[in-house]
């Protein structure tokens, strides 16, 4: 297979720099390759040691979602762009909003703003699936109710100290929709709490749900 045809193939993954080595390992400097591919447009640089399939070839590239579990791990998709995907928000998204166990951190790429917001453990690896993006493509995200939690216990300058207030921000703030909000899974978010950032935020925000 010829490298072309094989770039066509993966071009609905990340593509690691150990990845083309092994595609180019027949080459006598497969470094000097990648170099010939990126200057071809047959692929397109995301970060140092990770890139995409170039737009020249045609096909289909990686969600943004999943390549932002690639571009810092640990991570995993949540506040904005996971409450986005799951049709809760009716902003659009300009940045790619991630939770990491490594300090917080932004990643400026030629296809977008991917930010990374600093969580501890255990609460980091509480409410997280496994989502289907696409054909062959998946992702580490938040379910719908710790993106949520998420998004109040990393914002800085978010203190909801009633249930008035977690209305205002979750309503007028984020935009959210009571009927969205009744469906969460109340038990799973108070299974957190003990762990959680801004806990007593988060009690209010589930005793305001509670009343929906």
């Amino acid at each position: 297979m010829d490298i072309q045809a094989a770039l066509r193939e993966l071009s609905n993954q990340p593509l690691t720099h150990q990845l083309l080595a092994g595609l180019l390992k027949d080459y006598k400097r497969p470094n000097d390759k990648i170099l010939s591919l990126k200057a071809d447009g047959l692929i397109e640089p995301v970060k140092k040691g990770l890139y995409i399939a170039g737009r020249s070839l045609g096909t289909e590239r990686p969600e943004s979602a999943l390549l932002a579990n690639h571009i810092l791990g640990p991570s995993y998709l949540s506040m904005e762009s996971a409450l986005a995907h799951y049709g809760l928000i009716p902003e659009k998204v300009f940045a790619v909003t991630s939770m990491t166990t490594k300090a917080s951190r932004k990643f400026q790429t030629n296809i977008g703003l991917y930010t990374y917001t600093n969580l501890p453990l255990p609460y980091y690896a509480f409410g997280l699936a496994t989502v289907s993006l696409s054909k062959d493509q998946q992702a580490i995200m938040a379910i719908q109710e710790k993106a949520l939690c998420d998004k109040i216990a990393t914002t800085a300058g978010i203190t909801l100290r009633s249930q008035s207030s977690a209305r205002d921000y979750v309503f007028g703030n984020l935009r959210m929709e009571e009927e969205d909000l009744a469906k969460f899974d109340l038990n799973a978010m108070l299974s957190w709490l003990e762990n959680a950032p801004k806990r007593e935020s988060l009690e209010m925000l589930i005793k305001m749900i509670e009343k929906i």
